[in-house]
């Protein structure tokens, strides 16, 4: 009933940037907390960046200063502008939401937890 699309993934030499664009999509109310992780081969998927309601926001000490997550209530949609890129920022990268809260039949209403993209590859290369 509810899912989450990524995209603007791709190749990018170091130093330049790249923004990736996360779309809720379905009948939905509201959503909690959304967030960017990125995971590489052979490694746990890790929290890249993570935004309440109200805008604060959280990051992996690898990104701070370079890595800016945004959100847009309105839209259902969150965005992760990505600066001063290195090639260990090469990973998928997966948009989530830990609670949406969407409407079902005859306006009740459910919630889906921990809902997760497929996925955008980034590969920072020279």
């Amino acid at each position: 009933q509810v899912q989450l699309v990524e995209s603007g993934g791709g190749l990018v030499q170091p130093g330049g940037s790249l923004r990736l664009s996360c779309a809720a999509l379905g009948n939905i109310a509201s959503i909690n907390d959304m967030g960017w992780y990125r995971q590489v081969p052979g490694k746990q998927r890790e929290l890249v960046a993570l935004i309440t309601p109200s805008g604060r926001t959280k990051y992996a000490d690898s990104v701070k200063g370079r890595f800016t997550i945004s959100r847009d209530n309105f839209k259902k949609t969150s965005d992760l502008q990505m600066n001063s890129l290195k090639p260990e920022d090469t990973a998928v990268y997966y948009c989530n939401a830990d609670q949406i809260r969407y409407y079902i039949k005859d306006d009740r209403m459910a919630m889906e937890y921990d809902s997760w993209g497929q996925g955008t590859q980034v590969t920072v290369s020279s």
